[in-house]
């Protein structure tokens, strides 16, 4: 009886897992599990970013290349991550993507974009055909901070003046360098503002409409309150708080293109490159000539630009214009609340800016796009309709306040709370928004800020140039002499070198190579048309070109064209055809004389 119940017991459980292995072949995720877990709900500092790009580069060896390309001011690794298939070329041999962020700490969300672009692709190869497609044919060059230090310093810090570098600058000219910084005195992690309760002696009131919120009181008029200025000390005896911190110049002023000093443009530093993170990123590119498509990431307003940086500088060649605004036109379609602009019309004036710099230096097609909207915290028709009323609870002047008592339970915003002040003694300080509020978005909704604002940089990426050769024919014309056609083609938007970059001559042009061990080429040039050349066989040939083995192509090869290869040869044998190009990578055809 016993061991009837005992093999009873063992039926019933071998059944029991047999059922719950076929529920669980039933039970499928959306996707495999992940190789590597990372999260884009909170923000990383600048060694979390490191740690997980390491834990990537662990697990991708193959693709993945981590290095330092130099070190910021206070001595951090400016770390770079290579995305490469070695098994479909080299990387000089392929257009690349350079993609960075965070020039200015305080602008975080930038390097989250850059970390998940990594492991999106990754993650994704040899699963989403683009996207192998997409990391067999590019290489992509991400840094996801290209000022560690300001990054790590607003993280750590209370925020104050976190844009900046850390390279040390006399704020107040009193010959002291960064002595009188932002302080958090009641150690809550941000510098608040100040206000002092007098009654009916003060020039401010608490709002009529928001109550969160001081408004001065009109003339005539006395209100509760005076303001006191920023939480901090006077360190430095001037009169001034927090007047001196860490750096205080713009990272994005000090590149060679268009560069003014400091009176003309504040921030420029004394000279172009004169900070190291600049310096780094320019050895780098230089030595990268193949990258072909940029994108720098900053914060915020929900842009997509590009240069000019200043209207002095001229606009864009109207060939160059096309294909930039195709690019962002679809990029709004892409990037929804995001807008299409040109630097200086559509934001403001930028002198020594960095895409103004790889475009109109190295010859990059560059982008910079100002992440998020704060449009996107309400996002419907109908909520739109009512942000028009002014009474409305989500009206432009509340609406942050509204968002973060029902969607983040009020953790972003700092109320008034009574404080003894080491200077001023009985205060009250608050009335500020926490340093992650504004201008980066809520954490919740980043991870859609990161995946479509990466979908428009691999969109830019894919539109990069791309050589290929398509259809070849032989004519034997008499003799040992031929005529051969080899067509040439671009089917990407981007042209292998823009009209401005052929104009200043800061990319290498375009070379046609011809090989053969028995020939001699007799002629060259190219046609648009091979059905109109062969009813009417005239054109002009490259009469400038002394050795037509070795033909230079200032102009490169534009978007989305074919253009064809004329060469009228003399000789036997097989010849090889090379389009070699160092933006659109290189791309051979053999054709056999007979």
């Amino acid at each position: 009886m016993r061991t009837r119940k005992i093999l009873s017991l063992v039926l019933a459980c071998a059944a029991g897992l047999v059922l719950t292995a076929a529920f669980a072949r039933a039970q499928k995720a959306s996707d495999p599990a992940f190789k590597v877990k990372l999260d884009f709900n909170r923000w990383h500092d600048t060694n979390e970013l490191y740690a997980d790009m390491k834990r990537l580069q662990t697990t991708f060896p193959k693709f993945l290349k981590l290095e330092s390309i130099g070190k910021s001011f206070r001595g951090r690794d400016i770390m770079l991550m290579t995305v490469n298939n070695p098994a479909t070329g080299p990387e000089a041999g392929k257009a690349a993507m350079y993609i960075e962020a965070n020039i200015h700490g305080n602008e975080i969300q930038g390097g989250e974009v850059c970390l998940y672009t990594i492991w999106y692709l990754m993650e994704n190869y040899g699963r989403v055909d683009d996207i192998t497609r997409l990391v067999d044919e590019r290489v992509f060059y991400i840094i996801p901070t290209v000022n560690p230090d300001g990054r790590q310093f607003f993280m750590e810090g209370p925020g104050g003046n976190a844009r900046s570098g850390h390279v040390p600058v006399d704020d107040d000219n009193d010959g002291v360098f960064d002595e009188d910084p932002p302080e958090d005195i009641n150690g809550n992690g941000i510098v608040e503002q100040i206000r002092m309760y007098v009654p009916g002696r003060g020039n401010y009131r608490v709002s009529r409409t928001n109550p969160n919120v001081l408004e001065p009181v009109p003339f005539g008029e006395t209100g509760d309150y005076i303001m006191l200025g920023q939480e901090g000390v006077d360190n430095d005896g001037d009169g001034l708080v927090n007047e001196d911190g860490p750096g205080s110049y713009d990272g994005n002023r000090n590149w060679a293109s268009d560069w003014q000093p400091s009176y003309v443009q504040n921030g420029a530093m004394d000279y172009p490159f004169q900070i190291p993170e600049a310096r780094a990123v320019s050895d780098f590119l230089k030595a990268h000539p193949n990258v072909a498509g940029v994108q720098s990431y900053h914060n915020s307003a929900g842009m997509i630009l590009r240069g000019p940086g200043a209207e002095s500088a001229g606009e864009y060649p109207m060939s160059d214009v096309r294909f930039y605004d195709e690019l962002g036109q679809n990029g709004e379609r892409i990037l929804p609340f995001y807008r299409y602009l040109v630097i200086w019309s559509g934001l403001y004036t930028v002198h020594g800016g960095f895409i103004d710099w790889t475009n109109d230096g190295l010859g990059i097609v560059s982008f910079s796009n100002e992440l998020w909207n704060g449009e996107q915290y309400f996002t419907s028709p109908a909520l739109k309709d009512q942000q028009a009323d002014p009474s409305s609870p989500i009206a432009p002047g509340v609406s942050r306040y509204y968002f973060d008592k029902y969607l983040e339970f009020g953790d972003e915003y700092l109320e008034w709370k009574p404080f003894d002040h080491p200077q001023f003694g009985k205060v009250e300080m608050g009335g500020v928004w926490k340093k992650f509020q504004g201008r980066v978005p809520p954490r919740f909704m980043n991870e859609e800020l990161c995946h479509r604002n990466m979908a428009f940089s691999l969109y830019q990426a894919d539109e990069m140039p791309l050589i290929r050769m398509g259809e070849t024919s032989v004519e034997k014309l008499g003799g040992d002499v031929y005529r051969v056609f080899v067509d040439i083609t671009n089917p990407k938007v981007a042209p292998t070198i823009m009209a401005r970059a052929a104009q200043t001559s800061v990319v290498r042009p375009d070379l046609l190579l011809v090989d053969g061990k028995k020939i001699e080429v007799i002629a060259a040039s190219f046609i648009d048309n091979k059905a109109v050349y062969k009813a009417n066989p005239s054109v002009t040939p490259l009469v400038d070109q002394k050795d037509l083995k070795r033909i230079i192509v200032r102009n490169g090869q534009p978007g989305k064209t074919t253009r064809t290869a004329v060469l009228l040869i003399k000789g036997s044998g097989t010849v090889t055809v090379t389009y070699d190009s160092v933006k659109g990578g290189k791309a051979s055809a053999t054709v056999a004389l007979h």
